[in-house]
Formats: C-alpha cells, structure tokens, sequence
C-alpha cells in the first residue's frame, strides 16, 4: 500500500501533467484556427509597457555597475599615484607635512563618493527591480490560466453540441469552466491594476537615482576641486623654492653683497599672501640690478671722460627721483613709507585691491591698524595719481611680491 504522502504527490503531478497537455493541444488547435483565443489589446499594451520598464532598468542597473567599477579603478588609479608622488617627495622639500595629508584626503573622499553611490544610488535601484521577477511570473501565470479557460470553454460548448448528451459530464465541464474562469479573472485583474501603477512610477525611480548620482558628483568634485588647488599651491612653492635655491647660489658664486640683499627681499617677498591675492603660477620676481651694480660691470677699460659722463648722467638721474619722490615740493601723503615699482601687472580681484602695470611708481602707507595687514600685502597709492590730485581716496592694497623697492 503506497504512503499517503507519496500517493498525494503522485496525484499532483499527474494532474499537472494533464494540464499541461491541455494546453499544448489548446494551443496547437488556436494555433490552426480550429478554437477562437481570448483576446484583451488593452492588457497586452499594458504588457508591453511592464517588458520595456524592465529592460530599461535592468540596463540602466548595469551600466550604473559599470560606472561604480570605474569609480572604484579611478580610486586605485588615484592611490598609486598619490603614493609615488610621497616616495619621490624628499622630506626637506616644501609642504612634506601638507602632501602627505592631501593623500590621505584625497584617498577618504574617493572612498566616500564610491560608498554613498553604492548605498544610496544603487541601493534604491536594486530594491526598485527586485519586484519584477514576481511581477512576471504572475503574468506568465495569467496566460496559462487564459489558456485553461479557454480550453475549459471549448470542452463544455462541445458537449453541449455532442448529439448524445451526458448531463453528469456537461455538468462537470460548467463547473470546471466556472473554476478556471474565476482564477483568470482574478489574476487578469490585478495585474490591470497594478501594471499601469508600476510603469508610473518608474519616473520617480529615475529622478531619485540620477538626482542622487548628480549630487554625490558635484560634492565629489567640488572637495577635490580644493584639494587639487592645495596640490597645484604646494607644487608651485616648490618651485619657487627651488628658484630661490638657485638663485642663492648663483649670488654666492658671484660675491655680490648687493645681490645677495635682493634676493632676500625676494624670498620674502615671494611668500604667498594669506588673502586671494596673485595667482601661484605667477613666476618670481626677477632681480634686477641696481645702478651700481651696473657701473660696477662696467668695462675697466673705459676712459675717464666716459666715466665721468655717467656719473653726471647718474646724479642728474638720482636729482630727478629725489624729485618725484618728494611729490612737488617734498608734499607726501599722509603715512608714506616708502615706494615701490610694479615689475609684473597685477589685476585686481576685489574692491580693495589697487591694479598695477608692470612700470607704476606705488607709494606704499601705513596702515591705519596694524592689525588689518595681511601677510604680504601692502597698502598704497600710485604715485602719478597723488603728483597729480593730492589725493588717497584711491589707495588699495596690492601683493607685495609684484613689486620692488625703488
């Protein structure tokens, strides 16, 4: 005697079995146009929108995968490179401290951006695709039970028609066509209502992932944007520093005490001002040698009249800039320092701020609190402008580093 349980199961699958020829023969006799199928356009356009919703995202999830690897190889990319860049850096060069923690900023952001795509982005995509499985199946379902009722349909209007008619049979085909008549229904039903709402809301699914994608992007962007100008800072004091090295040595080799003096304003001049000020790519200021200096590398061989000319031409020179220095009469505005010369144009950056011209004359003020100067930073008046108007109402301040002592 068979277990119950196996018996059961015994049964189970041979009515799936028979249900399943049913339908085969259903469907080869629809196929033939022997027996009319149930048809419904308005659910097999609603079909078509569900299969087209799923491709879309199932392919937006994959390229949404794809951009997170890439994510992830730029941010190893990003490491390897930030770590040849610290073995090469020598600890004496500029900023050694500065670099070292720009690399560890710049690891935490790349890590930061890869997990707030995966958490949040890709995170609210999965979820948003993990229903369509069910969702189809249910709609591969509907369509055998269709083929069932149609079927079911076709078996009770043949008895009906049989000349010799079996009541007990046709009423067994009523009830079985009620039956498979109920579930498609059921099935055809909710799926009407809930297809039409799904498609919908797959706008929403889109705006929340690619809303969310373009703002982890811009806050990405926008702090390694200021870690990337940090790197171009330290990398163009670097260079300074190596210019000023090289100058230095060109100085002590040459013995010029004079030089030597200039070269020291220069590195200190060359600092870069606190405040937004000149550009860090701007190149260091030049040093230019004085009148001496220059009557020093004078040719030995020069007779004395060529010797005395400049001198004459010197003092007529240095009459006339004691002169202008004096501002017409020895009239100097109010807190004069000392003047300096533009050697490079500087354009102004805020309301303050005083432009230069390579060549201006600037007559540099004391600052009414001390307090208020910026490192590298000096307060002034283009001296045509004073000559002219008697007037500092247009003063500014301007970098120190694009000047020189006159």
């Amino acid at each position: 005697m068979a277990e119950p349980g196996k018996g059961v199961t015994a049964g189970k699958l041979a009515i799936n079995v028979q249900k399943r020829l049913t339908r085969a023969q259903e469907k080869v006799m629809q196929k033939l146009g022997k027996a009319d199928e149930t048809r419904d356009a308005a659910f097999d356009e609603i079909v078509t929108n569900f299969n087209k919703q799923m491709t879309e995202g199932t392919k937006l999830q994959k390229d949404l995968k794809a951009y997170l690897t890439a994510v992830k190889a730029m941010h190893d990319a990003s490491r390897r490179l930030q770590d040849c860049l610290a073995d090469m850096y020598e600890p004496e060069w500029f900023g050694k401290e500065e670099m070292d923690t720009l690399a560890e900023d710049t690891d935490t952001l790349w890590l930061d951006y890869h997990q707030s795509l995966t958490e949040k982005s890709m995170a609210t995509l999965d979820t948003y695709l993990a229903q369509f499985p069910d969702i189809k199946a249910r709609i591969a379902k509907r369509d055998r039970k269709m083929v069932d009722f149609d079927s079911a349909r076709h078996h009770f209007a043949s008895l009906q028609k049989g000349k010799k008619k079996d009541e007990a049979k046709i009423a067994k085909a009523e009830e079985e066509l009620g039956r498979a008549q109920k579930i498609y229904e059921e099935l055809n039903v909710e799926l009407q209502d809930e297809l039409p709402s799904l498609f919908d809301n797959r706008v929403g699914v889109y705006v929340n992932t690619f809303q969310g994608l373009a703002s982890h992007q811009e806050k990405f962007h926008k702090e390694m944007g200021k870690l990337s100008q940090n790197l171009n800072d330290i990398m163009t004091k670097l260079d300074e520093q190596r210019q000023l090295k090289k100058g230095g040595t060109a100085a002590a080799k040459s013995g010029d005490g004079a030089k030597s003096e200039e070269a020291n304003h220069s590195e200190s001049a060359s600092s870069a001002p606190k405040r937004p000020g000149p550009p860090p790519s701007r190149p260091p200021p030049r040093l230019t040698p004085s009148p001496d200096q220059r009557q020093q590398q004078a040719s030995p061989l020069e007779d004395e009249d060529e010797a005395a000319d400049a001198n004459t031409d010197y003092t007529s020179t240095s009459t006339q800039q004691s002169a202008v220095t004096n501002g017409s009469g020895g009239d100097l505005p109010p807190g004069f320092v000392y003047k300096v010369k533009a050697i490079h144009d500087y354009t102004a950056t805020d309301g303050d701020e005083l432009e230069l011209k390579m060549g201006d004359v600037v007559l540099v003020l004391a600052f009414d609190n001390p307090d208020e100067q910026d490192d590298g930073w000096l307060l002034g008046v283009k001296e045509s402008y004073w000559v002219q108007n008697k007037d500092i109402s247009v003063k500014g301040v301007f970098p120190e580093n694009f000047t020189q002592k006159v």
